[in-house]
């Protein structure tokens, strides 16, 4: 009885222990703990939606804004004027490398904007001074002063209206840092240490990263918005989907991200898992740098288009999962242009057309495939060898090629490619989120235009839009935008793909996020 009672005893324990302890097979390596300079998901899980807050959010699971540090906020009538009341008693991280003393205040919502702001900002070129959603979205240009009315209120004066404005604050790249952490850094000649070893206000504390291996985070009690329920959270950095399978049915993860699309149907059959699928705010294509030849040509352009058969990618890597894109926005987005055309699959007009371009004979060129799994493409490489063939059958031969993921994307905003498949998730449920910061003029300087395109007449359109408030005239811009973008094809739009994440059954509280993050904050094991 006595030995009996105590085995009891030694599997609560466990349990207990098992229950703290919650892990999350991530797909790849984040570039950078601090998400001004990111703008990957894999890194923004893992700084984004962990260790950081912002003034405003999203609310779990959908697109609504609501308040977080700050608590209330009130807009001027000529829309162009933004004063937030901040939340007291927050409080900032104590990790091995920092301990605050003081709480979250209106000197960190300056600092935060401020370092991105401000050119000659002590921050500004810290670890290269690149803040591509920053530059991409012109808050430089929009944001005419942020200023400190007392310790718990800041105003922000903007330059003109800007529909999209409150969304925009609640993207990561909002994220407020602290600023006593900073001054700390400057201190000890360790600036660069601010986005590596972050400090922040988020319901995780960061505690250490194993590069390539795991991150490890413990639950911050004090979070304003509640402790989270498992006190340890360890991201495993597992690449291969279908490892990450394994992992999760020997029980090593309680949470897969991007489960191979060859994989869900043995998820769906297995009782010991939870499968949720929705709808992606995604695309998936392959960018043409405009700024090479022979890319600066549409006619060639148009002939790659037709020469992918999309159809063909859709059944073969998406297992059907997935819809042909043909517009720069998903269809679940307002605006979504359901009258353009897509580009038919016909390689003879295609080697036609490439025969008017001027290379009757095709040309060589480089196509770089992703390094890792995405929600808008499952297996870059395999993708990589379809449109390889498909290219061929026109006379383009493609020597394939790439990189693991941080250089990937590092070299991408540099324009280093000619043809590179890429691809984005929604940050904010708004079409300017797509096609400004995909496709405009400013974009193109900040890199997240991979295409390098700037078309003056689609830069206006887009531009307009964010400066009215109604909505049906917005989407009238954003629909003529999009006519452009298919008579001018920087891209091929491949994809827009269904979502999927898997788990464990004792997973309770994950709900999938519509703008493509983990979240779980507010997860717990049974």
């Amino acid at each position: 009885m006595i030995k009996k009672l105590v085995l009891i005893l030694a599997l609560a324990v466990s349990a207990s222990i098992e229950a703290k302890t919650f892990v999350y097979c991530s797909e790849g390596s984040p570039s950078a703990f601090n998400p001004q300079i990111t703008t990957d998901g894999t890194s923004n899980n893992a700084s984004g939606h962990t260790v950081y807050d912002r003034l405003v959010d999203f609310k779990y699971g959908t697109t609504e804004v609501v308040p977080s540090l700050a608590k209330s906020w009130k807009i001027s009538k000529d829309r162009k004027t933004y004063t937030f009341t901040l939340r007291k008693g927050v409080k900032y991280h104590t990790t091995s490398y920092f301990t605050p003393t003081r709480d979250f205040n209106a000197d960190d919502v300056l600092f935060s904007f401020n370092r991105q702001r401000i050119k000659d900002h002590p921050y500004h070129t810290v670890n290269g001074g690149h803040y591509e959603y920053w530059n991409a979205m012109d808050m430089g240009k929009l944001i005419k002063d942020v200023k400190k009315i007392n310790d718990y209120t800041v105003e922000i004066s903007l330059t003109q209206p800007e529909a999209p404005f409150l969304a925009n604050l609640a993207m990561s790249f909002m994220s407020i840092l602290s600023a006593e952490y900073a001054d700390h850094l400057v201190k000890q000649s360790k600036k660069e240490d601010i986005d590596n070893f972050p400090v922040g206000t988020g319901p995780y504390v960061f505690k250490k990263y194993t590069k390539d291996t795991l991150i490890r985070f413990s639950a911050n009690e004090n979070y304003f918005d509640g402790a989270p329920k498992v006190e340890n959270l360890v991201f495993s950095i597992t690449p291969d989907p279908s490892v990450r399978f394994q992992k999760l049915k020997t029980g090593e993860c309680h949470l897969i991200i991007e489960p191979s699309p060859a994989d869900v149907a043995a998820m769906k059959k297995n009782t010991k898992l939870t499968v949720l699928e929705g709808p992606g705010l995604n695309v998936g294509y392959l960018a043409l740098n405009t700024q090479k030849k022979p890319f600066d040509n549409v006619k060639v352009r148009r002939a790659i288009n037709m020469a992918l058969n999309r159809q063909a990618y859709i059944d073969a890597i998406y297992l059907g999962n997935a819809k042909i894109a043909k517009n720069p926005i998903p269809p679940t987005i307002w605006s979504y242009n359901k009258g353009t055309k897509p580009f038919a699959y016909d390689a003879k007009a295609a080697k036609k057309l490439l025969k008017e371009a001027g290379f009757p004979n095709g040309f060589e060129t480089e196509l770089w495939t992703l390094p890792v799994t995405r929600p808008y493409n499952p297996n870059g490489k395999k993708m990589g060898e379809m449109m390889q063939a498909d290219l061929a059958k026109i006379g383009i031969k493609v020597k394939l090629i790439s990189y693991d993921w941080p250089t990937y994307l590092a070299k991408s905003r540099k324009g280093e490619h000619s043809m590179i498949q890429l691809g984005w998730t929604g940050d904010n449920g708004d079409p300017d989120n797509f096609l400004n910061v995909l496709l405009g003029c400013t974009s193109v300087e900040a890199g997240s235009n991979v295409a390098r395109w700037c078309d003056k007449t689609f830069n206006k359109l887009v531009t307009d839009a964010k400066r009215v408030t109604d909505t049906k005239k917005r989407t009238e811009l954003y629909q003529r935008a999009q006519k452009i973008f298919r008579s001018e094809v920087p891209w091929a739009p491949i994809a827009h793909s269904t979502i999927y994440r898997a788990m464990s059954k004792n997973v309770k509280g994950y709900k999938i996020d519509p703008l493509g993050g983990d979240i779980f904050s507010k997860v717990e094991l049974k």
